[in-house]
């Protein structure tokens, strides 16, 4: 039983952070028409997640385990909840930039925190990996659930209406009890955290120019910035994009663009499937450009002008065609990291993941943001035209990288 409940746990956190860390789509829109705000302002609210996750995750590595998972984790939850109850009692754009900050520093302690311990209670490889796939599927499920879960609060008839913040009643709710459920469930940490040295932030910050040395490791860094900023770019200005040129009501808008994150979830499936039998190289080379094609197709059948649409009934097949590049783009960010991560020695292991999620960070708050300054001022067929150009310097950098890889890991 005690087993269960740690388990509940893993999952419900990164459920719960799933819903608000992909909500960032849907509160720019939603602070375009409450707010008053500029689309490069919105942008701003990517920039408040992304980086804070990178600075504290990275910071936090070497460390959180001295101060202990659980607790690290219960205060993250109360951050958010708080941050989250916060919106509908301040209602402004500069609590939503409060709030993505506190979900960027509380989901950075989170992440550290589960991958951490899913190493204490999994202990054979097969059991981690099982474990692991569980919970970033279950990541997926909060995703959609998510999108559903906002567009439910908002009123089609009054798009400007604050009636959208009641959503964080619940969810600031939801992480309340969530932090209950981990502060009586009791998670041992094993030998992780007396294995930490004194000096072990040191050491591993000492191992990080030595990473950038490997041509390599240079070609993945910038494969997995380039990876996120497309992703992020396109996930987050998807809503927005289905509005203002597809036509569709802004809580359709909202729902059309969690179509995004269901193909990104079918994608990991298959890919995983595929990657079995195939080499990873030209299998993600073949990602990109399929993925490319969609975006393609998609900018082709872009509509003059916007449609009037009502429900899902009169709803543009334009609408579901955008969504399929996350089949496409799905297995190239596990696909990286398993490569990358399989081919360093295990000393490296734990910088390179603090570069990862650094670069990530990067890619995702530099991919929207310029996404919405193109947005602004060129429209949104040369916002999501960007995508193009930066898969193309993608596929750069996979060819790049299958070339200086070591053998062994390829």
């Amino acid at each position: 039983m005690l087993a269960l409940r740690r388990r509940a746990a893993l999952i419900g956190v990164y459920v719960f952070y799933a819903v608000l860390l992909n909500s960032v789509g849907t509160v720019i829109l939603q602070s375009i028409l409450s707010f008053g705000v500029s689309k490069p302002q919105g942008s701003i609210l990517e920039a408040c997640k992304d980086l804070s996750i990178a600075a504290v995750s990275f910071a936090t590595a070497s460390f959180l385990s001295r101060i202990g998972y659980r607790p690290a984790v219960v205060f993250a939850l109360a951050m958010v909840s708080l941050a989250c109850l916060a919106m509908p009692l301040v209602p402004g754009f500069a609590t939503a930039e409060v709030l993505f900050l506190a979900i960027g520093v509380s989901f950075a302690l989170v992440k550290v925190s589960v991958y951490s311990l899913i190493g204490v209670l999994e202990q054979d490889p097969r059991g981690h990996a099982g474990l692991t796939s569980l919970i970033e599927g279950c990541f997926m499920v909060g995703v959609l659930s998510g999108v559903w879960i906002f567009s439910l609060f908002i009123d089609n008839r009054n798009p400007a209406s604050l009636a959208w913040l009641n959503v964080y009643w619940g969810l600031g709710g939801a992480g309340l009890l969530l932090a209950g459920l981990w502060l009586l469930t009791p998670m041992s940490e094993g030998s992780v955290g007396e294995a930490v040295r004194h000096g072990a932030l040191i050491d591993d910050l000492r191992r990080i120019p030595a990473l950038f040395v490997s041509p390599f490791l240079v070609a993945f860094l910038t494969s997995i910035f380039l990876y996120v900023l497309i992703e992020q770019s396109l996930g987050t200005w998807l809503p927005t994009y289905n509005r203002e040129i597809l036509g569709l009501p802004v809580s359709m808008s909202v729902q059309a663009g969690g179509f995004l994150a269901g193909g990104l979830a079918i994608g990991r499936l298959a890919g995983a499937v595929i990657l079995r039998r195939l080499s990873w190289a030209p299998v993600l080379l073949a990602c990109v450009a399929g993925a490319a094609g969609v975006i393609l197709l998609a900018l082709a059948l872009q509509p003059a002008h916007p449609f009037a649409v009502s429900d899902w009934r009169g709803a543009p097949f334009q609408a579901f065609v955008l969504p399929l590049a996350g089949l496409f783009l799905a297995p190239i960010y596990p696909v990286l990291n398993s490569a990358i991560l399989s081919a360093l020695p295990e000393r490296s292991q734990a910088p390179m993941t603090g570069l990862i999620i650094a670069f990530s960070a990067l890619g995702g708050t530099f991919g929207s943001f310029l996404t919405g300054q193109f947005f602004a001022h060129f429209g949104g067929r040369n916002a999501f035209g960007l995508a193009l150009t930066a898969l193309l310097l993608l596929a750069g950098a996979l060819i790049w990288l299958r070339r200086k890889m070591p053998a062994a890991a390829g």
